[in-house]
């Protein structure tokens, strides 16, 4: 089964696998979608990961890049993994997770003036090797400037503890990264993924993708970023899924907080057969009445319906119905509903955004 012949707004590659979103940013009059890619593959281990490439001017009208990120140096051989993008003084960095052949992940560096053709730093990697809070599985740098100084957060476990942690570095030149300690961290966890982190007025948004014992949730804090440790003090799960992952957000020149997630996830990506991946349609993230909320922005709410025949609405609230596979169910209040509807992907927003269901029919 084709899944992608009928979609029109979710960005996928013209062939091979594509996964977490990565890099995303706003550079030279276009945003530059980055992603895990195995361009000559369709499954993701059948070679070491690259970095795909995208730009576009709506989030409607796409167009696909040579890979950016190509595993061709001894500290990646392994693979080009997640990570972000800051641009500095009209050049994009990117930051990714660089995994060697035994499989050592550390935190690299790449650069370009044009968006388009990208250099190692000569002395990658920047951060090899890994403190004792963290663990092997260190990888998805994300790296911010809040008040002037550098920040770069790497997600992690500590297994003696059994903690899913942040792990944050501070620098002065984006080369240079001195450890500064637990950012974040959660009981019963195994690691976290994917993190993104930024300034938001006078405080921040930290979000991240949390690997607990017993469940697995993307997860968006707004808080205060006192000495190094942050403190939400608003959180939500915004995406409720279930078929999304590995979200990533970031600023565009606008000054919105967008955020891009891939669907359908890894449960669906190891079920259902080869060509499974896209990219989600980015969500505007505010504060409003004391929740984060996510909505498509303006340049996409021409798509979106009342209605569709997949959402069926009940007393309770109401019900995504999925061929063969377990229905979604919202119950709670339902003050507005509006429906993305792409080929076998639906995004269902409730609420103005309260809640987000993504979903493959």
């Amino acid at each position: 089964m084709d899944y992608y012949q009928d979609l029109q707004y979710h960005y996928r590659p013209a062939h091979g696998w594509i996964s977490d979103p990565n890099g995303l940013a706003f550079f030279r009059g276009y945003y530059h979608v980055f992603y895990q890619h195995a361009p000559h593959r369709e499954q993701p281990f059948d070679e070491p990961m690259h970095w795909g490439h995208a730009i576009t001017r709506d989030f409607l009208h796409w167009e696909e890049l040579a890979p950016a990120l190509v595993p061709d140096q001894p500290y990646d051989k392994g693979g080009c993994w997640s990570g972000t993008a800051l641009v500095k003084e009209d050049t994009l960095y990117l930051f990714y997770a660089s995994v060697d052949a035994d499989g050592n992940q550390k935190v690299s560096v790449a650069y370009s003036t044009d968006g388009v053709r990208f250099e190692k730093y000569p002395d990658n990697p920047v951060i090899a090797s890994i403190p004792a809070d963290g663990s092997r599985d260190f990888r998805d740098p994300a790296v911010a400037c809040i008040d002037g100084r550098y920040y770069l957060v790497m997600a992690t476990g500590h297994p003696e503890t059994k903690q899913a942690r942040l792990l944050l570095y501070e620098s002065s030149d984006l080369f240079s990264w001195k450890y500064r300690g637990i950012m974040a961290a959660w009981d019963n966890g195994i690691f976290t993924e994917c993190p993104s982190f930024m300034q938001k007025d006078d405080k921040c948004l930290l979000t991240a993708s949390v690997c607990l014992q017993d469940s697995r949730s993307f997860s968006a804090m707004y808080g205060s970023f006192p000495d190094g440790r942050f403190t939400p003090e608003i959180t939500s799960v915004i995406d409720q899924g279930p078929d999304q992952y590995a979200g990533q957000a970031f600023r565009d020149d606008r000054g919105r907080l967008l955020l891009i997630t891939w669907i359908p996830g890894w449960d669906y990506a190891k079920k259902f057969p080869k060509n499974i991946g896209c990219m989600s349609i980015p969500r505007e993230l505010s504060i409003r009445d004391g929740k984060i909320t996510g909505y498509p922005p303006a340049e996409l709410q021409h798509l979106l319906k009342n209605s569709d025949e997949a959402v069926t609405v009940t007393e309770s609230g109401f019900e995504i119905l999925r061929e063969g596979r377990n229905s979604v169910v919202y119950t709670g209040p339902v003050r507005d509903l509006k429906i993305l509807r792409d080929g076998p992907f639906i995004e269902v927003f409730v609420n103005g955004g309260e809640k987000v269901y993504s979903a493959l029919l």
